[in-house]
């Protein structure tokens, strides 16, 4: 039977003022990824520094991001949801305010390590607080996460092409800023968090892995996330040969991506949903995708070709991070912290391998080479999907009879 969503995206916007604080913040936590993006051919100019170096701006940031996921719903079930977002939003200011008053390329990529913690410890107990509290149920809550990841990702490039026409320091700044109002807005709208959390085991996440939905879906996110940071970190670099070179033209762009990331993450996603089985998206659209890179790759010397796929394959990834989300959220029993932590550390590891990948592939072979790479790892992701769909019933909304649990313990007993 296909899975519905809750009331349709109208349910979104009733929610207490602590989610809101909480998405906020999330606007704000994913502009960072983009906000790099228009100032990445700025800062290797000024810095005389590589492509690549430049890339590991996005890479320093995603491994760590992805190692501290692991270890936050450890953290955050001993000190509190609201402790670790603050932890987190602090970490931001800080080190994206060092990274703007930084004078070279590897104190940047440093100070974007830290902020890839501050990051880890933000977004994924911040999934979990807005699916614990928000109203309308856990599709309406992850609509609105996906809607914050939307906006954030759409915002993140045209302010970091703003202020980077005024000079590349500005989107750090303007970041740190921010996120220092989002942590007065938790400060003083998170005024409860709920029954204390039971603590987690250090180890819960890497075992949470064992599970096979889980284990599925982690794997599947992960080769989509490098199509995913391919089409974001590497475009830019492709657009530059085209005379599409300055900080707020590429903001522009990727502010139109970001945009359709939005849209169909709370319009289309839900509509899909509604019609039918979760898994079957995937099946439908991660192919799409794959089709939108190759077309990136064949287009490599045209810039309203490029300009196109890039906000094309903004509304095809707006429904894959939603229904991804979903997936994970329903696929087991385990506590959606924990859940969380697992599933975001090993998709953020798989964005961390693309955007130097990318650039070495295009010094190496050509400039349409990162595209087709990307391609066929999304690709690889589908196999994973639907060679994996037996163990993804529940992620499907199908509940397990009393049989099928009793075999479920039987294996696992056996084992």
């Amino acid at each position: 039977m296909p899975t519905t969503s809750t009331d349709g995206a109208s349910s979104i916007l009733h929610q207490p003022k602590a989610v809101w604080a909480v998405a906020f913040a999330c606007v704000v936590a994913f502009m960072g990824i983009g906000l790099v993006d228009p100032i990445l051919p700025a800062i290797a100019a000024d810095l005389q520094a590589t492509p690549t170096e430049a890339e590991l701006l996005f890479t320093s940031y995603l491994v760590i991001t992805g190692i501290a996921m692991f270890f936050t719903s450890w953290l955050s079930s001993r000190i509190g949801a609201k402790k670790t977002l603050l932890i987190g939003l602090a970490l931001i200011v800080v080190f994206a305010m060092a990274a703007g008053l930084s004078g070279d390329v590897e104190s940047i990529i440093g100070f974007r390590a830290g902020w890839g913690l501050g990051n880890a410890l933000f977004i994924s107990t911040a999934l979990a607080t807005i699916v614990g509290a928000a109203a309308g149920g856990t599709s309406s809550a992850i609509i609105l996460y996906e809607a914050a990841l939307g906006i954030g990702l759409a915002i993140g490039p045209l302010a970091g092409g703003l202020l980077g026409s005024i000079s590349w320091r500005g989107p750090f700044f303007g970041t740190a800023t921010l996120m220092a109002v989002g942590f007065i807005a938790i400060v003083t709208l998170l005024k409860t968090e709920g029954p204390k959390p039971v603590p987690t085991r250090v180890s819960a996440p890497f075992r949470a892995l064992a599970r096979p939905a889980l284990g599925i879906l982690a794997a599947a996110a992960l080769f989509y996330n490098i199509g995913f940071f391919v089409l974001l970190a590497y475009t830019p670099f492709a657009l530059v040969p085209l005379g599409l070179s300055s900080a707020i033209t590429l903001g522009f762009i990727f502010f139109g991506w970001g945009l359709s990331v939005a849209v169909t993450s709370v319009w289309v996603a839900p509509v899909l949903t509604r019609r039918m089985p979760r898994t079957r998206v995937l099946w439908l659209v991660m192919p799409l995708l794959a089709a939108d890179l190759v077309a990136l790759a064949l287009l490599i010397d045209s810039a309203v070709g490029l300009i196109t796929c890039v906000v094309i394959g903004g509304t095809l990834l707006g429904v894959l991070n939603t229904v991804l989300t979903e997936c994970v959220m329903e696929a087991t029993d385990l506590p959606r912290s924990v859940a969380s932590s697992a599933y975001s550390g090993v998709r953020f590891l798989g964005g961390a391998i693309a955007p130097p990948a990318a650039t070495l592939l295009a010094e190496g072979l050509s400039p349409a080479a990162p595209f087709y790479a990307g391609a066929a790892s999304v690709l690889i992701a589908v196999v994973i999907v639907v060679v994996g769909n037996r163990h993804l019933r529940a992620a499907d909304g199908h509940k397990e009879t009393s049989l099928e649990s009793a075999e479920v313990l039987a294996v696992a007993d056996a084992n």
